[in-house]
């Protein structure tokens, strides 16, 4: 099959340009050097042009980690070291949310030639929270570079990342991070080593899995070395061990470049000129400009075909850039553009194949919200996308591009929106601000399970790290949230800190991130991952206070403040628009307390001597987006707009709210 594919190339013109780095500086592989050549000469047998689509010199790699071990630094000093352009830090971390939260939210995918062969490199999340990212992307690799922090060791998302690359057959190489610090010692990488090892161990890794190699590096400073070092030789500090580490232990693609093509939808985005944009690995076969192709998925019927069309526009990130290419093979990893109907999950095959590939098992949701139409009396003021019609396009557009959410349409213009945690769902619900949208979020719910009658609840494994004298708020505050404390000692290298692992409910989570900054005066680390549904642990301790509740429309006054700040803490300053049912702050107390914030001081014709004293209000708690998600009861709403967030009740009468508040509990 590959003889006619390769005629047909020759035919169409002078000279077969791929088209791969045209514009780019860094060095070319040998097998690319032909495409660019000005005549025809350069292709004067089939086996040359054969070797451009030879799966054997790709190398396709995933870089799995915990959060802020340095997936992404360690990517950009890869791209510089084969000579690709850097605009600025973190590269690849192309999101504005994700530039401004120094955190990676989607998998990027892109391409580095080195010494004759192309590696496909995948940056994935470190959260738990986008698991799903990291897990629709192992599939399209064959080898992992698992990265860790040598001074803090395998912690709970490293669990999850390598049960997820060990579960797809993948043999990690194991790159210790951060190396230059004076805390890490020889002996304390052996000790992580030791504590990877196991990992893989109790994680089922087969003897091939278990003999990973090991390197050490210094992302930051840009070098990787396979012995250990602080300081490695000038001419070696560089990334020239862990590229040549990757070529000689990751294994090529098994794919055949003479079947029919076949891809597998990884990844999904949208242009505004070409429209859908789908990523993903050719299973097999060769794909070029103009081909028919169609998109399949697979049911419990049988194949479904979505649609036919040809391929317009195909493209690979090389770098930082994205370029258009004619034709890819087997084992590559390519966009490509003319269907509109295929999703992540959906196959895309020549129109003679009839098969769709397998799809990505996603671990399910533990979480929900419902978003639904902004209803409040200051509702329509500031967004542009207010109706439930709209909202609910916005919200089956993401399920469509993460296979992580589920979006459920609900009653009267709502939608259940299933995730992973409120810091998945707080970032949808920030670009959908972004985007002009007005809504209301109800707080996050558990997702629960019943198994033989038993009620069974998330539990997520947590890794805190704090100084010794935020210990006891630590654990008196968990305590309330049923954690259980499975260990507990010194952190390896630190003075004064102390590592504490526990699992606990997600329900008991929800909101603690705040109340645990706020203990440890923000110098303590908390870390947590998904671990497995277990029977219900009980109602949970008094974890929230009671809340100011307004009563009264218009313009918030400092007079009316000054006497409410003795109430509690405000979360409002004066000048602030409210409303009857809007929180205006924490009551002191565990009890619902109604105010009236617009009390303006009354006026008299009598003159006095003496001036009014002046106010001095202490300064409102104003809550981000991520801290409302986690405070709100069951009987609150979040108001989203995109210049304001407010909390509010679910019923806006004090009458409604009072008939609703004797109603049992679910």
């Amino acid at each position: 099959m590959v003889a006619p594919v390769l005629r047909s190339l020759r035919s169409a013109g002078k000279s077969l340009s791929f088209g791969y780095l045209k514009h780019h500086s860094f060095p070319r592989a040998p097998w690319l050097r032909h495409g660019f050549s000005s005549s025809a000469s350069s292709i004067s047998t089939p086996d040359a042009s054969f070797s451009a689509l030879d799966p054997g010199r790709l190398r396709n790699v995933a870089v799995i980690a915990h959060v802020d071990h340095g997936k992404t630094t360690l990517m950009d000093r890869l791209l510089r070291q084969c000579g690709a352009d850097i605009p600025h830090e973190r590269a690849l971390d192309s999101i504005s949310l994700e530039r401004e939260r120094g955190i990676t939210i989607a998998s990027k995918v892109t391409s580095i030639s080195w010494k004759g062969s192309e590696l496909n490199m995948v940056d994935t999340p470190g959260h738990a929270d986008f698991g799903g990212e990291v897990e629709r992307v192992v599939g399209m690799v064959e080898g992992a570079i698992l990265v860790v922090d040598a001074g803090e060791g395998p912690l709970a998302q490293t669990k999850f990342v390598l049960a997820k690359a060990l579960k797809y057959g993948l043999r990690p190489l194991l790159l210790l991070n951060k190396v230059d610090r004076p805390s890490v010692t020889e002996e304390r990488c052996s000790e992580v080593e030791s504590l990877v090892f196991d990992l893989f161990a109790n994680l089922g890794a087969t003897e091939e899995q278990l003999e990973f190699p090991v390197l050490y590096a210094s992302a930051k400073e840009g070098w990787a070395s396979s012995i250990y070092t602080k300081s490695p030789p000038d001419d070696a500090r560089n990334m020239s061990e862990l590229l040549d580490a990757i070529v000689k232990h990751v294994p090529p693609p098994t794919a055949s470049v003479d079947a029919p093509f076949q891809m597998l939808v990884s990844m999904m985005e949208r242009d505004n000129f070409v429209g859908r944009i789908l990523t993903g690995r050719i299973s097999s076969g060769i794909i070029q400009i103009g081909d028919k192709v169609h998109g399949l998925r697979g049911t419990d019927a049988g194949i479904v075909k979505i649609e036919e069309g040809k391929v317009v526009k195909l493209m690979k990130k090389i770098g930082t850039n994205t370029v258009s290419i004619d034709n890819a093979g087997a084992g590559d990893i390519v966009s490509l553009a003319g269907l509109t109907s295929p999703a992540i999950g959906h196959t895309v095959a020549s129109v003679d194949v009839m098969m769709a590939l397998p799809t990505v098992e996603l671990d399910p949701p533990t979480i929900s919200m419902t978003f639904g139409v902004n209803d409040s009396p200051l509702a329509g003021r500031d967004g542009t996308y207010l109706t439930g019609r709209q909202i609910g396009d916005r919200l089956l557009a993401e399920a469509e591009r993460n296979l992580a959410i589920n979006v459920l349409p609900g009653l009267s213009d709502s939608y259940e929106v299933q995730g992973r945690g409120e810091l998945q769902l707080g970032i949808l619900i920030e670009n959908m601000r972004r985007e002009k949208f007005e809504l209301s979020v109800s707080p996050p719910k558990v997702m629960y399970k019943n198994v033989n009658g038993q009620k069974l609840e998330p539990i997520e494994e947590v890794t805190i790290e704090v100084n010794e004298e935020h210990v006891g708020f630590v654990m008196e505050a968990l305590s309330h949230r049923r954690g259980t404390i499975t260990d507990m000692g010194e952190v390896p290298g630190s003075v004064g800190r102390t590592r504490i692992c526990l699992t606990c409910p997600s329900r008991g989570l929800v909101g603690y991130r705040s109340v645990f900054n706020s203990d440890t005066r923000g110098t303590g680390f908390m870390h947590r991952a998904f671990l497995t549904y277990e029977k219900h642990r009980g109602p949970l301790g008094n974890v929230r206070k009671g809340v100011l509740v307004s009563m009264g429309n218009g313009t918030i006054t400092a007079h009316a403040l000054t006497s409410l700040e003795a109430r509690g803490i405000l979360f409002v300053k004066p000048g602030m628009e409210t409303y009857d049912g809007m929180i205006i702050g924490e009551h002191s107390r565990d009890t619902d307390l109604d105010v009236n914030p617009v009390r303006a001081k009354e006026l008299t014709n009598i003159r006095a001597a003496s001036k009014d004293e002046n106010v001095k209000l202490t300064p409102p708690r104003l809550m981000t987006l991520e801290e409302a998600i986690g405070y709100v009861a069951s009987d609150e709403l979040i108001e989203v707009t995109p210049s304001a967030i407010r909390l509010r009740k679910r019923y806006l009468d004090v009458n409604k709210r009072k008939a609703m508040s004797k109603k049992p509990k679910e």
